[in-house]
Order: C-alpha cells, then structure tokens, then sequence
C-alpha cells in the first residue's frame, strides 16, 4: 500500500479530536483545591455552637479538615474522607452523616512534598521545622503526619446545653486523655496570620491513633519517627451560617486572648 499524505492527516486529526476531549475531562474533574471554611473561630468564641451544614454536605468540600460537632460535642477529624467523632468519653466513631458542625475547615488533600521527622520534643518545636520548610507562610497549608508519637496530651469537650458559655469559660471543663506512646496520624492545618478571626492563625492539630479508636485536639506532643506530607493552599472559600446563633455572635471584640486560653498549651 502506497503511503498517502491526506490519510496521515486525516488520522492526526482523528487522534487529536480524541485526545482533546479527555484532557478537557481530566481539566474539569479536579478544581484547584481551596480551604472551605464554615463559620468563623470568633463565633465559636462567643458561643456559637450550632450549625446548620450536616457531615454530608462538609464531605463535598473535601476529604481532609477538622471542626467540632454540635453543641460544642467532641472534635471532628476528617481524614481520608470519613468524618471521625471524638467524644469527651475518650471513644471515637464514624459520624452520621446527618450530623452538623458549628465549626469546621476542609479541603481536597493534594501532598506536593513529604519530610521525614524524627526526635522532635515537642509540639512547638515541630511547628518551628515545619515553618521553615513551608517557606510562604501567607498561604494556607494542610499537613497530615503519620508515625510514632510520644507524650501526647489531647482535648474534647462534653456536649453543651443553652444558655451557652463562651468557649474560654468552657475549657476547664474539657476532658484531657494522655497517651505515653502511640502510633497515628496527625491533621493540621495552617492558617496565614491575616486570617485571624475567621480562622485560627497559625497552626491548629487534631489526633486520631493508628486504629482510630482514641483521638482529639492536640495540646501536647512529641514526634519519635513519622513522615509529614505537605499541602499549600492558595484559595479560601467561606461560608457563614444563616443562624441566630451566629447572626447574635459579638465578632467585633478582639479574642486573641480566649483563643490562646482555648488552644492550650504548647
């Protein structure tokens, strides 16, 4: 058979109306990834502990976060895409997906570098060696670390019933569960300093152990051998609740000082 120039175009174009359509279908499938944030740190503050977006509308803004439940109950941890409980009674289970947050942010996680950790005294000091290797602190920045821990110190707080308290006065009350050494994974998400009042700025940790049976938010900890991967983050997509609860909320006050109270010690 003769080669003939008009069938190898023909058969390029042929290839090329193919392949277009799947790059534009690969293109669509994955947005770039943003934080989604519901709610805002300062409402949380001043007692605003009920929300109106269940678990299962969280899970489509991403697959990776933290947050609380209703009622201020426990800590959320949300981790390859499943929505963990962590109550005041030191258990953790699966939330129904009908559950609703007051407080949570998400995101698709997409590690674009690992760091290997090792001997790390102490959650301050983690924070140092993680900063210096971001780089860009005024982006968001998603890190999950998986490994052996020691001396870990975790939080959740008993449900609460109306009037609400602020959070600052609530505290004292949170159980706190100690773990000699364990392994697990580590959900953290950095906030840039600009974001104060709508997020937490700098870092803010939650814990779950290798079998998910025992977690909460991380007030202590020390890493003796794990791997970090990390995850910046350019956009930031807020949603506020259509609450009473949020609408009475005082966000005009400065609340550095309860946050610090609330975050625990480091």
């Amino acid at each position: 058979m003769k080669f003939h120039p008009a069938h190898a175009l023909r058969a390029l174009g042929l290839a090329a109306a193919l392949a277009l359509p799947a790059l534009g279908a690969a293109q669509a499938a994955e947005p770039p990834a943003a934080v989604y944030a519901y709610s805002t740190i300062d409402a949380l503050l001043a007692g605003a502990y009920d929300g109106d977006l269940t678990i299962a509308e969280l899970l489509r803004h991403g697959d990776f976060g933290i947050g609380t439940f209703n009622r201020l109950d426990g800590e959320l941890v949300l981790l390859d895409g499943r929505a963990y409980h962590v109550h005041a009674d030191d258990s953790v289970e699966l939330a129904p997906a009908s559950d609703r947050t007051p407080l949570a942010y998400v995101l698709p996680f997409r590690p674009a570098a690992s760091l290997a950790l090792d001997n790390i005294a102490s959650l301050r000091d983690l924070e140092a060696l993680l900063d210096a290797r971001l780089g860009n602190l005024n982006l968001f920045h998603a890190v999950r670390i998986d490994g052996a821990f020691v001396d870990v110190s975790t939080r959740a707080i008993a449900p609460q019933t109306r009037p609400y308290k602020p959070l600052a006065e609530i505290v004292p009350t949170q159980s706190v569960f100690r773990f000699a050494a364990t392994d697990g994974v580590m959900v953290g998400i950095r906030s840039p300093g600009f974001t104060k009042g709508v997020s937490v700025p700098g870092w803010h940790w939650h814990y779950l152990t290798a079998d998910r049976k025992r977690g909460g938010h991380v007030l202590t900890l020390g890493v003796a051998k794990a791997v970090a991967q990390l995850a910046p983050v350019d956009r930031l997509e807020v949603q506020l609740p259509a609450t009473e609860d949020f609408a009475r909320a005082d966000q005009t006050r400065d609340r550095k000082d309860e946050l610090k109270k609330v975050e625990g010690a480091r």
